[in-house]
C-alpha cells in the first residue's frame, strides 16, 4: 500500500500487471482463485489476526470478524455448498444487508471455485426471477425480511435462510435449510481450486436501455484492477478505517467495499442501517473512520442536513472519493471545508471496474468535475461515428482500447445481449471531451441510462413493469434532473380507453414499480399524456420526453 503520492506518469513507467498478480496470489502458477487473494494468503502471511470487518447492527451493537476467523466460517459454509452438490462454477446468491453472513457467504462460495451472485435488497419479484432464471442459479442466501419476495417466484431455486438466533423458525417454508445449521457443516478441506484467469467470480447485470438487464460475468482477471482501485484512487492505507457506503448488492459496493480492500488486506467496515445524515456523523465519528467513499447523493444528503457544518474538528477523514456522476464545484468546497478532507470523483462502470479517476495516491493534474486519468493498465480514447480517435478537445464516446489495456477484463455479455466491443474497442456509451493536459471531463450519455441517486436504472426495466398494470396502454421513462437525487425517474403514460387521469392512478403505477422491480427503481413523477413522441419507425424518442421533463423543472 501507498504511503505518500506518487507522480502519475513515473508510477506509468514501471507499472507491470504481472506484479500486481504475483502480490495477489503467491502461488505464481498463472492461476487464481478469489478466496486465496481475499483471505487466505493473508493468513499465511502472519496476519490471519488482522481485524477483515467491522460491522455495526441497526440496533448499534459490534461484531468484528478477523481474517482467521472469515477463512474458518466460510470453510464450514463452502462445506455445506458441497454437501448440497454445488461445484465449481455454479451461481450462489446472496440477498442479504450488510452483515458478517454476506461476506461468509461471498468467501464461501469463491473458496469452492463457485460464482457469486449479488441480488439487491431492494428488488421486487420481477428483477429477482429474471436475474434467477438467466444465470440458473443454484442456491439463494437470503435473510428473514427478505424471504417473501421468492414467494411466487416460478421454479424459485433452493433456499439458505439466515435467521436472528433468537428467532422463532419458519413454520411457512419448511423447505427452506437453516443458517446455523449451514454454518456448522463438516469443513471444506479441499484446497481452493485453481482456476484460469479468464474463469468468472461475481455475476453481475447491468441495466440495458433497449432491452432487459445485462448479464456480466466478472473474470478473475478482475482482481489486479480492483486492488489497483483500492491502492491508487482510494489510497487505501494499511491503517485506515475504511468505509464503502455503497450496498454490495450493487457493483461498486461489492467491487470495492469487499473485493478490494479485502484483496488488501484491509480493514473494511459494514453499517447495516440504511443511509442518513445522522446516521452517517455518528458511524464516522463512533468508528473513527478515516477513508470514506459514497455516492454523490450521500454528500449532498450529508450536505443539506447542516449536520456537518461544523464536523470537521469532530472527524478522523483523511480522504474521501465519490463515484456514479461528477460532483459540483459547491459539493467539492463543502467536504473540505465540513469533512476536512479532499474528495475525489472516479468514473468505472459494471463491465469495466473504475478505469478513470482524480487518484488520492497520485499526484497529475487535478479539477472538479472532471474524471481524471486512466487507471494503471487502462488506456482510454475518444471515438467520433466512424470509430476515429480524436484529439483534445473534442467531444466523443469513451472507449477502452483493449489491446493495449492489461488491466481490462471485460469478455463481453454473458448470454450475447448486445456486442459492445468495435473496431478493437469496448464502447462505454458515454459521451466524454479530454482536457489539454490528458484528464477526461464527462460531458453526458448517448443512451438512456438513468442515474438516482447513485444507481443505473435503464428505462425499459420501468416501462416494462408500469405497462403491467391494466389501465396503462404505453409508458416511456427517462430521467429529470434532481438537486439531491442527481436525477428522479418520470414516467409518461398513456392510459387505455376507459381510464382517466388522476392522483390515485398515478400512486397505484408508483406502488407496483416499488413493489414489483425495485424501491430504487419507482418512477417519482407520473406524467399522463395522449400520446409518446415517436420515430417513422416507432421508437420512442426519450430525448424529447428528457427535454420536457427539463423544462418542466426549469421552467425553460
Amino acid at each position: 500500500m501507498t504511503t505518500s503520492p506518487q507522480d502519475y506518469r513515473g508510477y506509468l513507467d514501471t507499472f507491470d500487471i504481472e506484479t500486481v498478480y504475483a502480490r495477489l496470489d503467491d502461488a505464481a502458477d498463472g492461476y487464481l482463485n478469489a478466496f486465496e487473494a481475499c483471505c487466505r494468503r493473508h493468513v499465511r502471511a502472519d496476519r490471519g489476526e488482522r481485524v477483515a470487518l467491522v460491522h455495526e447492527a441497526p440496533d448499534g451493537s459490534v461484531r468484528e470478524l478477523s481474517y482467521r476467523e472469515l477463512a474458518e466460517q466460510s470453510a464450514r459454509l463452502a462445506g455445506y455448498f458441497k454437501a448440497q452438490g454445488l461445484k465449481e462454477g455454479d451461481r450462489i446468491a446472496g440477498m442479504l444487508p450488510r452483515t458478517p453472513e454476506l461476506l461468509i457467504t461471498v468467501l464461501a462460495s469463491w473458496r469452492m471455485g463457485a460464482v457469486y451472485q449479488p441480488l439487491f435488497t431492494a428488488f421486487g419479484p420481477d428483477a429477482l426471477e429474471y436475474r434467477l432464471s438467466r444465470a440458473s442459479t443454484r442456491l439463494i442466501v437470503i435473510d428473514s425480511a427478505n424471504r417473501h419476495k421468492f414467494d411466487d417466484l416460478v421454479d424459485c431455486p433452493p433456499i439458505l435462510l439466515v435467521q436472528k438466533p433468537d428467532a422463532s423458525a419458519d413454520k411457512t417454508h419448511p423447505q427452506d435449510a437453516n443458517w446455523q445449521d449451514a454454518i456448522g457443516a463438516k469443513p471444506f478441506e479441499e484446497a481452493p481450486p485453481r482456476q484460469r484467469r479468464d474463469a468468472p467470480f461475481l455475476q453481475m447485470f447491468t441495466s440495458g436501455t433497449v432491452g432487459k438487464p445485462k448479464g456480466v460475468a466478472v473474470p478473475l482477471s478482475a482482481l489486479p484492477a480492483f486492488a489497483l482501485y483500492m491502492e491508487l484512487a482510494i489510497d487505501l492505507r494499511d491503517e485506515d478505517r475504511f468505509w464503502n457506503m455503497a450496498d454490495p448488492g450493487w457493483a461498486y459496493g461489492l467491487y470495492y467495499a469487499i473485493t478490494g480492500p479485502l484483496s488488501l488486506g484491509a480493514t473494511t467496515y459494514f453499517c447495516e442501517a440504511p443511509f442518513d445524515a445522522p446516521g452517517a456523523l455518528d458511524f464516522l465519528k463512533r468508528h473513527r473512520i478515516t477513508n470514506f467513499a459514497g455516492a454523490p447523493t450521500a454528500y449532498r444528503v450529508m450536505k443539506a442536513s447542516g449536520l456537518f457544518d461544523d464536523a470537521a474538528g469532530t472527524l478522523a477523514l483523511r480522504v474521501a472519493s465519490s463515484a456514479g456522476e461528477p460532483l459540483n464545484t459547491e459539493v467539492v468546497n463543502w467536504v473540505d471545508k465540513a469533512l476536512g478532507c479532499t474528495v475525489m470523483d472516479h468514473y468505472g462502470q459494471t463491465e469495466t471496474g473504475m478505469t478513470c479517476c482524480n487518484h488520492h495516491a497520485l499526484e497529475h493534474p487535478k479539477h472538479v468535475g472532471a474524471m481524471g486519468l486512466p487507471l494503471p493498465g487502462y488506456r482510454l480514447a475518444i471515438l467520433d461515428a466512424a470509430y476515429r480517435e480524436l484529439p483534445a478537445g473534442e467531444p466523443g464516446v469513451l472507449a477502452v482500447d483493449v489491446a493495449r489495456s492489461p488491466s481490462f477484463f471485460f469478455p463481453g455479455y454473458t448470454w450475447q445481449e448486445k456486442d459492445p466491443f468495435m473496431e478493437g474497442y469496448y464502447l462505454t456509451g458515454d459521451v466524454v471531451i479530454q482536457n489539454e493536459d490528458g484528464t477526461y471531463q464527462f460531458a453526458g450519455r448517448d443512451d438512456d441510462i438513468i442515474t438516482t441517486s447513485g444507481y443505473r436504472v435503464g428505462p425499459t426495466d420501468v416501462e416494462n413493469t408500469v405497462l403491467t398494470h391494466p389501465a396503462v396502454a404505453e409508458s416511456a421513462a427517462v430521467g429529470r434532473p434532481d438537486e439531491l437525487r442527481g436525477e428522479v425517474i418520470v414516467a409518461y403514460v398513456v392510459l387505455r380507453s376507459g381510464h382517466t387521469p388522476s392522483e390515485s392512478l398515478a400512486e397505484e403505477i408508483r406502488q407496483r414499480v416499488r413493489e414489483r422491480l425495485s424501491a430504487h427503481a419507482y418512477p417519482r413523477v407520473v406524467e399522463f399524456v395522449t400520446e409518446l413522441p415517436k420515430t417513422p419507425s416507432g421508437k420512442i424518442q426519450r430525448f424529447k420526453l428528457r427535454a420536457e421533463a427539463v423544462a418542466a423543472t426549469t421552467g425553460e
